[in-house]
Order: C-alpha cells, then sequence, then structure tokens
C-alpha cells in the first residue's frame, strides 16, 4: 500500500474535461517544495529586532565549513551544500531518506544596516545572521534660512 496526500479534489465525481487538468495540479502540488536534480531549499525565517535584522535557515547535517555567506551590491547571498552518506543499498532495495545537493537563498539589504557588522552563527543545525542597524543620527530640528 503507498501513502498518498489526502486530496479533497478526488473525493468529488471526475468529470471528463478536467481530468487531465486534475492531474497536472496533483503533480505540481506535489512537487511543491523540491527542486529539480536533488538540489533543495532550505526554510527560512525573517524578523526585525530593535537594533538589527535576523535570517535563520534550518540547515541540518550542514557542516559550517560548507557554507558560504557573501555581500555584493546590497545583496547578501547565503548558499552551500548538503552532502549525504546515510544511503542504504541492499540486494532488494536502495534507500536515501533526506534530499541533497546545492541551494542558494539571497536577500535585499536594507538601507539602515552596518555591513561592516554582520555576524553568522551555526548552532544545532540553525544558521542565524545578525545584521545589525546603522544607529541613527540624532535629527534635530533645523529651520532653513530663505536668502
Amino acid at each position: 500500500m503507498y501513502v498518498t496526500k489526502y486530496r479533497p479534489s478526488r473525493t468529488r465525481k471526475p468529470s471528463l474535461g478536467f481530468d487531465l487538468l486534475e492531474s497536472m495540479m496533483d503533480e505540481l502540488v506535489q512537487k511543491q517544495g523540491e527542486s529539480i536534480g536533488g538540489d533543495f531549499m532550505p526554510t527560512v525565517n525573517t524578523r526585525e529586532g530593535d537594533d538589527a535584522y535576523y535570517i535563520e535557515l534550518d540547515l541540518p547535517g550542514i557542516k559550517k565549513s560548507d557554507i558560504d555567506v557573501d555581500i555584493k551590491d546590497n545583496l547578501i547571498t547565503i548558499k552551500g551544500e548538503r552532502k549525504t552518506d546515510s544511503e542504504v543499498k541492499e540486494d532488494d532495495y536502495y534507500s536515501i531518506e533526506s534530499k541533497f545537493g546545492m541551494f542558494e537563498r539571497s536577500f535585499t539589504l536594507p538601507e539602515d544596516v552596518n555591513i561592516d557588522k554582520i555576524e553568522a552563527n551555526s548552532k544545532d543545525g540553525v544558521l542565524e545572521v545578525v545584521i545589525p542597524k546603522e544607529p541613527k543620527k540624532d535629527e534635530k530640528p533645523k529651520k532653513i534660512k530663505i536668502k
């Protein structure tokens, strides 16, 4: 018996005109979240604090040495590779339980950040990038004299 996702559209009576469209949509939904060629896309959480912006990526099983964080043209790019070593090869079956391959995520940096103080830390399979905000200068009201 195969395990399949519950699809409410399958419980209704099939109609001749929509069978092909429905099968294509089911295939599209099934492939959602998967990438071509074994690559994977890690989940990302972003948030803003009072003093910094935070980007968190779930990267279980990925070594720090396999991750790169680069900044270029006001864009921060996080890329890396997940390598698999948990393969099971037997006479009658072959199994790999995790997705593997290259990933790359890019984010546009806001204008109010201090690029020189950006830090990245990896702990328990989560990469956290801290992007400090540039302190706002005290802007005092100023009167402009008309000449």
